[in-house]
């Protein structure tokens, strides 16, 4: 249950975006694929598991939560802490009578407000993209977030060694990941699980048909019952020469990291620091380095080339430098949830960097 000074804290958060960039109001879409729904349960508690929902905040006053009413039951509609709870038939028509004339952020403009929501607002009110600013708003965890934060890694980790405990070659992929799934979902993951392994360097679904070697990676992607996503994973088995080298980059980054995820240093500076120990030994990075990470599975910033966002205390980063030899096969890609404190980057797993 989340308290009421932290929704307070949200939205005001987010309001000082607004006022910082002119907007009138926010609104916030979700949808039910998996890394999508997060802004939504963000302001409002609510947890998408069919069709899709939209946060309204306004400048002033009480929120809005909208839901399209073809399908009544899009999730547990009691859940959610706002009031004013809509069921429109479409949506977008019931958003523009109440913005026109507005100037409105929407996060979700480019991958998740639906075509006939945004024909609807389209010419009535200012439209701008918010994805940004909002993610920025929320990037900075309070304490309470971050106990849901460590909740959902010790959940992941504990997942990671079951399916550590079930590997062996010549199981399937399905097999060994199964129960760690079990475990998931009796912890309150629910639907927010996201789980893979690495096929040569292309990730790929979990299926019996996917039959484990004598080498295995997995990705281990959750949140657990206070949907903060996080990503806990380590490599299994016996690896090659060449991936073997690659462990060795991967040591450095994860020394590096402690001192480069710190207050006042930039998401670029960062990405330079961990990413050295690969470029050094001619390698490039097939994934970005890292992102944010909170209620949505990727937030901004990235860990990346030329992002200047100045990292700030009690920011959750995932970092996952995914390195691949220039065969395009043989590849290394590991996961730690990565808290910024006052003293240098935490890893919040506890595990060691190395092959299992």
């Amino acid at each position: 249950m989340v308290s009421r000074p932290e929704i307070e804290r949200r939205y005001a958060s987010v309001r000082e975006a607004m006022d910082a960039h002119g907007i009138d109001a926010v609104v916030v879409c979700g949808t039910e694929y998996t890394g999508f729904e997060g802004a939504v349960t963000y302001l409002s508690g609510f947890v998408i598991v069919h069709r899709y929902a939209y946060v309204l905040l306004p400048r002033e006053g009480d929120p809005s939560i909208v839901f399209p009413a073809e399908a009544r039951y899009v999730g547990e509609h009691g859940t959610s802490w706002i009031d004013d709870q809509v069921f429109a038939e479409r949506p977008g028509e019931w958003l523009s009578e109440r913005l026109a004339g507005k100037r409105v952020g929407v996060f979700g403009l480019d991958y998740v407000l639906t075509v006939r929501d945004f024909a609807a607002l389209d010419g009535k009110a200012d439209i701008v993209p918010f994805d940004l600013e909002f993610d920025l708003a929320r990037a900075v965890k309070s304490d309470e977030e971050l106990d849901s934060v460590r909740d959902s890694v010790r959940i992941n980790t504990e997942g990671f060694h079951v399916f550590a405990a079930e590997y062996e070659p010549g199981k399937t992929a399905a097999e060994v990941l199964a129960p760690a799934e079990k475990l998931f979902v009796a912890a309150g993951c629910g639907r927010l699980t996201m789980n893979m392994v690495l096929v040569g360097a292309e990730f790929a679904i979990a299926r019996s048909e996917t039959m484990l070697g004598d080498f295995c990676i997995p990705s281990l992607e959750i949140a657990g019952p206070g949907g903060h996503w996080v990503e806990v994973s380590r490599a299994l088995g016996t690896p090659n020469a060449e991936v073997s080298r690659m462990l060795e980059a991967y040591e450095e980054y994860f020394e590096a990291a402690k001192s480069a995820l710190r207050p006042g240093a930039t998401a670029h500076d960062a990405h330079r620091a961990v990413s050295k120990g690969f470029t050094d030994r001619g390698y490039h990075l097939g994934h970005v380095t890292g992102h944010s990470i909170g209620m949505t599975m990727i937030e901004h910033p990235k860990i990346g080339e030329g992002i200047e966002t100045e990292l700030r205390e009690n920011m959750v980063f995932s970092m996952h430098p995914h390195v691949i030899a220039e065969n395009g096969h043989d590849c290394l890609y590991m996961q730690d949830t990565w808290l910024v404190t006052a003293d240098g980057g935490e890893p919040l797993a506890g595990l060691p960097m190395k092959l299992f």
